[in-house]
């Protein structure tokens, strides 16, 4: 990943506010490098839900659901709940966390008191491949233990090398063939410079 080449990128696409926004995110990286696993998540998270406004794909993208780069989220300042994901599973792998230590959970989330539940996406950070996730969410502030948090229920979770069922047994399916949104995510951030 080349600095220069992603600012050229960010100002042609999204001018002026979307490379201030790249420009604190590479700062954040600088600043985040050599800090304890602990720090990088919080921070990570932060970055994103106080910069990132949430904002429909339909309003955003003229699309019903389109997963965004972590270059078109921050250039345009909005997103939803996959565009969080997917910026602070980005960020945390250029940090050095090892992939195989995130996930991206696909859950059904209740919304209040009520029994309403509606689809959403979160980041899940696994210490050891079978402990309990911590989870990064865009809704949700802190970061919190999986059991901790009883509005959601796991439908999948995936990362660039796995995916897994109700969040547990992970399937031989490649992740990249079974979810085209996530192939398409890869190959625009690839086009990017960004990976």
């Amino acid at each position: 990943m080349s600095p220069s080449r992603l600012r050229q990128h960010m100002q042609q696409q999204f001018g002026q506010v979307g490379l201030s926004i790249l420009e604190e995110w590479l700062a954040l990286l600088e600043q985040l490098r050599d800090q304890d696993i602990q720090t990088r998540l919080r921070e990570v998270n932060a970055f994103f839900n106080h910069r990132i406004r949430w904002v429909e794909d339909n309003v955003v993208w003229g699309q019903e659901d389109h997963w965004a780069t972590p270059l078109e989220t921050m250039g345009k300042g909005e997103g939803d709940c996959e565009d969080y994901s997917i910026a602070k599973y980005i960020t945390l792998k250029q940090l050095g966390v090892q992939g195989e230590r995130l996930r991206m959970i696909y859950v059904r989330a209740r919304i209040g008191r009520s029994q309403i539940t509606q689809a959403h996406m979160v980041l899940g950070y696994y210490s050891t491949p079978t402990a309990e996730p911590l989870v990064l969410d865009n809704i949700v502030p802190s970061i919190t233990p999986a059991s901790q948090r009883t509005d959601l229920d796991p439908l999948f979770s995936f990362n660039s090398s796995g995916l897994w069922a109700g969040g547990s047994s992970q399937s031989k399916a490649d992740p990249l063939a079974r979810l085209s949104r996530w192939r398409s995510v890869i190959e625009r951030m690839q086009t990017q410079g960004f990976i």
